[in-house]
């Protein structure tokens, strides 16, 4: 019998625990918080988005630099195979109008109580409130136990699966960066990923709009154009839209301390039909009459106009229709790890063999978001973890078989 530690119990720590369990091995988890998928839970208060029905070709595009290390896993572990994983515990999925793929109860917390009742049934062992802290002087692995007490395990083999670091109260604080580093195993700074931006709004414009949509709008950063939704916060923005832009929003602000991102208010217009629309005759009207009559502009996207243009926007039909096209907004920052939806960075792709075995160091391995590699929201976060941590366990499985293979035939 084979004794493998699963350190994290996330999605990629729960489902490599499954299927190393199912395979025939002792596997038990450590996990530091009192209960286990905190993150997991969170995720599904508004709708737990498990993947996306896209494209395969497509949704693996997502995953960007990383596509080539996580395309054989995802392959290994599908969209559709999610959904009938998720149907297997009593979760029956559906479809929505986005693509984006929901099980019917909307929630993570029934699929959750599923899960670690079949956890349990294969034996796997769960430990809470253990504090992983790296490894001692003979390699063991080192744990702060609940009553104060160190515990140190030794197994054949080990997963680490302890997320990132956003949303730390919930459980993945970052905290196994120095106990990897202190072995040579390198790692890419981690930093906010599907974040709001900081923008220094006018205390008028805060104060009125915050907690206002922005409907049906393009934004660019870096090149790189995305078309959605963002809300107006306090601090900036927030939403699918900007989140879908952090990577190069990240890139400008590291190179140039700023990035600057322009929203197209009208994307479905071209820039001659908005000044066609201004041009026509309005009488006495203001300028924000005419503008939500002739282009059905709300007041916070009229306001936006203002406050981009020091509140001097040109009545020049030609002018505005080129801001509202290209309204240029300055980027002072991202919000924090303490409220991103996701991590980037985290171990090095080219630490990790396609077994998703650090090659350093022999029999152990890793998965999901500590592994650096970033994805937009809609279902693909979810899905690369548990595809990594269903590969993980594969290769662990077929590590520990390999090495037993190796014993056993040895000349007496």
């Amino acid at each position: 019998m084979t004794e493998v530690v699963v350190i994290g119990a996330g999605p990629a720590g729960l489902i490599a625990a499954e299927g190393l369990a199912g395979a025939g091995h002792v596997v038990s988890i450590y996990e530091r918080m009192p209960s286990p998928a905190r993150k997991f839970l969170m995720a599904g208060r508004g709708g737990l988005n498990l993947t996306h029905s896209e494209d395969f070709e497509r949704l693996v595009r997502r995953y960007g630099p990383a596509q080539a290390i996580l395309e054989p896993a995802l392959r290994a572990f599908t969209p559709d195979a999610l959904r009938q994983w998720a149907h297997g515990l009593g979760q029956e999925t559906f479809v929505g109008s986005s693509g984006r793929i929901f099980p019917h109860s909307f929630k993570a917390s029934p699929l959750l109580r599923a899960w670690l009742v079949r956890l349990g049934s294969l034996g796997v062992k769960l430990h809470t409130r253990h504090n992983w802290t790296g490894w001692d002087d003979v390699g063991a692995l080192v744990f702060a136990g609940p009553d104060g007490k160190t515990i140190a395990l030794k197994p054949d083999a080990t997963l680490l699966a302890l997320g990132g670091a956003s949303w730390p109260r919930l459980g993945a604080d970052g905290g196994w960066v120095s106990p990897l580093w202190e072995r040579g195993i390198a790692i890419t700074p981690l930093a906010p990923a599907n974040s709001g931006v900081e923008i220094g709004w006018t205390a008028l414009f805060r104060d009125k709009f915050a907690g206002e949509p922005l409907k049906r709008i393009t934004v660019t950063a870096g090149g790189q154009t995305r078309r959605g939704e963002a809300v107006i916060t306090r601090q900036g923005l927030e939403g699918g839209v900007i989140y879908a832009l952090s990577p190069p929003i990240r890139q400008d602000i590291a190179r140039h301390g700023a990035a600057e991102i322009h929203i197209d208010l009208k994307p479905d217009l071209t820039e001659a039909a908005v000044t066609a629309a201004l041009a026509a005759p309005h009488g006495s009207q203001s300028l924000a009459n005419h503008l939500r009559k002739a282009l059905k502009l709300p007041p916070a996207a009229i306001s936006l106009l203002r406050e981009a243009s020091g509140n001097r926007p040109h009545a020049e039909p030609q002018a505005l229709a080129r801001l509202i096209k290209q309204v240029p907004l300055t980027v002072s920052g991202q919000r924090g790890l303490e409220r991103a939806i996701s991590t980037a960075g985290g171990i090095a792709l080219d630490q990790i063999d396609a077994h998703f075995m650090l090659r350093s160091h022999p029999g152990l391995f890793a998965a999901g978001e500590m592994l650096d590699w970033e994805a937009p929201t809609g279902g693909y976060l979810l899905q690369a973890c548990l595809a990594t941590g269903v590969a993980a366990a594969r290769g662990i499985d077929a590590w520990l078989r390999a090495d037993a293979q190796k014993i056993t035939s040895r000349p007496v």
